[in-house]
């Protein structure tokens, strides 16, 4: 006899994120996404638990997909080169993964789950969250010398408000525009170049 066939997650999550961009939701129940993938349903229930369990972790990884390329773009000690370098790497997240960044962009994990997140959930989502908001936060005390919620605010309208716009607006294109990145790294440049301690 054979041994059982390993199932790659990759592969499984794969598939249910395909049935949610083509389909719906609703479409991706586990006997489908174990359809699609060609991994026995009992391997999805063992391996996620349930639905919930295996739509979570496709979202899931397509944020910390997204999340690695952000922060290890954080690391230049000029706040203004940081924070585009952030900015630019949403744009390469959308090039290189665009249906990762189709489901953050177009669905909440709301929409996603049955019942929706739970407290565990967003207990995981605020720790994933928050190297990102702590980069926000020095970003914005050194171009302002303080970083309250306004100056948080302010920031984020560059680092993260201008990309995710532009990733929306092209979300449904082949390919990115090729310029995309030059053009958003002078926007969001100019932005962030704008910030003095008197401003806002």
């Amino acid at each position: 006899m054979a041994p059982p066939r390993k199932h790659d997650t990759d592969v499984i999550l794969d598939a249910a994120r395909t049935l949610v961009l083509t389909d719906g939701p609703r479409a991706a129940s586990v006997a489908a996404i174990a359809a699609a993938s060609g991994a026995p349903v009992g391997t999805l229930y063992h391996r996620f638990g349930n639905r919930n369990g295996v739509l979570t972790a496709a979202w899931l990884r397509a944020l910390e997909r997204f999340q690695d390329r952000v922060e290890a773009a954080a690391d230049d000690p000029d706040p203004v080169e940081a924070g585009v370098a952030m900015a630019v790497a949403s744009i390469h997240f959308g090039r290189e993964l665009p249906d990762d960044a189709k489901l953050l962009l177009n669905l909440r994990p709301s929409d996603l789950l049955d019942g929706g997140p739970d407290a565990e959930f967003r207990a995981r989502l605020d720790h994933m969250n928050a190297p990102l908001i702590d980069h926000l936060r020095r970003i914005a005390a050194a171009r302002f010398g303080r970083a309250g919620d306004r100056e948080i605010d302010a920031v984020s309208r560059a680092i993260v408000d201008l990309p995710y716009a532009a990733l929306r607006r092209h979300a449904h294109a082949a390919t990115l525009p090729d310029w995309l990145e030059d053009d958003l790294t002078a926007a969001a440049r100019a932005l962030l170049e704008s910030y003095t301690p008197n401003h806002p």
